[in-house]
């Protein structure tokens, strides 16, 4: 990279490249971080069944013919009440105004909610005047083709989407022609990134995350969202491998024990799971080493929010 493509934050200019940015807004839920994997093609967001388990503004690169689509994967859109909640939406308005072409990831099964309506009502006042929006109606698979037809003509009422999708994106149905329409929206430019790289997160994050998926997964419901991951040490040793030491915060002396579980058998299985899931990422053997800590005030401290890639001051009230 020359000096002038650091100041720019591209790499060299290519002939007839094209590169922008597009982000994923939606409920909580809607499919956003399962669609960014699979435009990627490999897994750099957390999916998990809950709502609003994507914090951070997750950047995935996908590669479509000459043209470099950088998403942010945006927190799900919901009514705030906390500070982390507050800092998330935030995070996702920012992340939407800041791109050259947005994506409205709607469920097919729930249709025109009102929390969809808000999201739409409010892209009328936040989005810069003449950013191209299309709509992608996801889950597919899961209603009949009348009711899709009558959606999508219901949602182009509501707001003037450029182009409309109907995706699965767990299956990938409608998925590649999405990302051929993405390519050709965004503008000429040289690439941000190298043409192998997935992410502009650090990995130590990726790697947290992961952990946080597997935690999600498996606490169901007894432990909602009073906890985050961090990643206190990374080390690539001389054999190849690495070495990751890895500590979750939560918010009471009694979520730890619900975390550790009987004899250490809940904590155990945990670090598996995303030790297998980081190895897999990384392509090599990972020593994965977790440890429990109570901060009764975790979701207060700016630091926990620099780590997830918030402003601590978007929190406030």
């Amino acid at each position: 990279m020359t000096e002038d493509s650091k100041l720019t934050g591209r790499m060299p200019d290519a002939p007839g490249t094209r590169a922008g940015f597009v982000a994923l807004i939606g409920e909580p839920n809607a499919g956003k971080s399962t669609l960014l994997n699979r435009m990627v093609g490999a897994k750099v967001s957390i999916v998990t069944h809950k709502v609003q388990t994507t914090r951070t503004r997750i950047r995935g690169v996908a590669m479509e013919g000459v043209a470099q689509i950088v998403f942010v994967d945006t927190p799900g859109l919901f009514r705030p009440r906390r500070r982390l909640d507050r800092a998330m939406v935030k995070a996702a308005w920012g992340g939407a105004a800041d791109a050259d072409v947005i994506v409205l990831l709607i469920e097919a099964n729930r249709g025109l909610t009102e929390g969809v309506q808000t999201i739409i009502d409010r892209m009328k006042d936040q989005i810069p005047q003449g950013q191209p929006v299309a709509l992608a109606i996801n889950k597919i698979d899961k209603v009949k083709a009348e009711v899709l037809l009558a959606l999508a003509e219901k949602m182009n009422e509501a707001f003037a989407f450029a182009k409309t999708f109907m995706i699965s994106a767990e299956k990938g149905y409608g998925v590649k022609d999405l990302r051929e329409w993405l390519g050709e929206q965004i503008p000429d430019g040289p690439w941000f990134y190298p043409e192998d790289q997935i992410a502009d997160l650090p990995m130590r994050m990726i790697a947290a995350e992961m952990t946080r998926e597997k935690l999600t997964l498996r606490l169901h419901e007894e432990l909602p969202y009073q906890l985050t991951v961090e990643t206190e040490k990374w080390e690539d040793k001389p054999d190849g491998s690495t070495r990751i030491d890895q500590i979750i915060y939560v918010s009471r002396d009694g979520h730890k024990g619900i975390v550790l579980g009987n004899k250490g058998e809940t904590i155990k299985s945990i670090g598996q799971a995303s030790r297998a899931d980081i190895s897999e990422f990384l392509g090599r053997t990972v020593h994965l080493f977790l440890q429990v800590k109570v901060r009764e005030n975790w979701q207060d401290e700016p630091e926990r929010y620099s780590e997830m890639g918030l402003d601590f001051k978007d929190g406030e009230a």
